[in-house]
């Protein structure tokens, strides 16, 4: 992932939580794309595959979903 796309997703996102849409959802896609961008600098394997599980928690399931977006975003 290029820098100025991380930067936008980023912001994009960072917006959306702080007007209170999917806040969840954006905690998560933010996670995910810190993980993209920064690989296993950032986290360990076994935070990232807990990340990647939370879609499976109905309680957790849009952070899991934010998550799986942000870290496929390219």
């Amino acid at each position: 992932m290029e820098k100025q796309t991380f930067e936008h997703e980023m912001t994009k996102a960072k917006t959306f939580h702080d007007l209170g849409e999917k806040t969840d959802y954006y905690r998560g896609y933010m996670r995910g794309l810190r993980r993209k961008y920064h690989g296993e600098k950032f986290g360990t394997d076994a935070e990232h595959e807990q990340w990647m599980s939370l879609i499976n928690d109905p309680h957790r399931a849009g952070m899991g979903q934010g998550y799986r977006d942000g870290f496929g975003r390219e």
